[in-house]
Formats: structure tokens, sequence, C-alpha cells
């Protein structure tokens, strides 16, 4: 589960609206990338775009959370991840001009990479993280999840309103700014920091690849 347009600047950057109340999409667990589990593949004719998120592991069943539940919240929390959200970023233009889902444009495999498990002990304010991606050794993303628009039991709020969530789901809290694409060749790096002190679990090192098989992006 996502939650989207969660920092301010990152909204302007791709020229959208700030959300009046926290909106999620999902992405198939087959997208996700064990840490170890090879490279990132990009889908032919598609633009990949990096999105660093801090992400919420869940240890138990929560439904209808009320907003302000600050400690249900975090006790419901089992512990965290770093990942990063690869979006196709031009098959999502294309979805959002025509009014069409943008399932396509975040379920390919291996479009979510994660670091190992990071305990809650680690993480002892998750409103108080930096974290931080490179692309060849140059940082591009770099800021303190503190600039969330909605906090964590917000977030949990909204979804389990809808949705109920369960012990091992994966809640991503959203992507700072500096999103970018990355190409063939590129090899990115990840991870998170608390009072200036590297999470050595949350570290994650990607390759970039071309991924073989049918697809490629095409007009819909």
């Amino acid at each position: 589960m996502c939650i989207g347009r969660n920092y301010a600047d990152h909204v302007k950057e791709l020229n959208n609206q700030r959300p009046k109340q926290p909106f999620f999409f999902l992405k198939p667990p087959s997208s996700i990338l064990l840490p170890g589990g090879g490279p990132v593949l990009r889908p032919k004719g598609v633009s990949m775009h990096y999105e660093v998120e801090l992400a919420l592991v869940m240890g138990k069943t929560v439904r209808d959370l009320h907003p302000e539940d600050t400690m249900g919240s975090l006790e419901a929390i089992q512990g965290y991840l770093l990942a990063i959200d690869m979006t196709a970023r031009n098959v999502q233009d294309e979805a959002k001009k025509k009014g069409l889902p943008w399932s396509i444009a975040k379920g390919f495999d291996t479009f979510l990479p994660i670091s190992n498990f990071i305990a809650k002990s680690r993480i002892p304010d998750p409103h108080n993280a930096n974290l931080w991606l490179s692309v060849n050794d140059q940082v591009k993303q770099a800021d303190n999840t503190e600039l969330m628009l909605f906090r964590i039991p917000r977030q949990l709020s909204d979804i389990s309103r809808v949705m109920t969530l369960e012990k091992g789901d994966i809640v991503l809290t959203g992507t700072p700014k500096g999103v970018g694409s990355v190409k063939t060749g590129d090899v990115m790096k990840a991870g998170l920091k608390v009072n200036r002190e590297d999470i050595e679990e949350a570290s994650i090192e990607v390759p970039v690849v071309d991924r073989e098989g049918p697809y490629e992006f095409k007009e819909t």
C-alpha cells in the first residue's frame, strides 16, 4: 500500500495538486525485490523513476483506526523498511491524461526494492528520520520524514477505513522531493539516518538492467 503526494515539495516538482486527505494506491507483492535479489529491470520503452520512502510493516490486523490514535497506530507497526517505489513515469503520465488506472506504472516485477527489516527500536520516532537516495553516487533525494503532510496515524486511519490492514502488509509513507529517472547501467543506493547515525539494515544498492521479454510500452 502506498501513500501518494505526502511531501509538499514532491507535489510541486511533479506539478500535482496538494491533496486534502491522504490518497493511496497498491503495488503487487510480485513487484517486491528482496535484498540481494538482483537488479531492477527496466521494461522496454519505459521512463523509470525512483522514489525513496520509509515503509511500515504491519504487526497486526487494523480496521477503522482513529486518526488521533497515535499509540494504537505505532503499536500496530511491527517494524520498518526502506523502500524504493519505482515508477514507469511515461506510462503513468499517459494513464493520468486519459483517466485510466496507473497500476501498470507501479506494478512491474522488481519495481519495489526493499531493505532488510528494521526493528522499531532503531527508529524511535518515524517522523524524524533522514532518507536519502543516490544514482551513480550522486545524491538525488535527502530529506527528513518530519516533512510528511499526513502523519502515520492519519495514513493508517484513512487506509483502514477502506481496507483492513493485516499482519505483514507493507505501507509506503510517501517520497520527498528529488525524484528523477534512471537508465540501464545506473546504480541506485539508498539509506536512512537517525540522529545522524546510519541504520545499516536500511541500506539498499541495486543496479538497473534491461528487462527481457515481450512487453514494450505503447500508447493505450
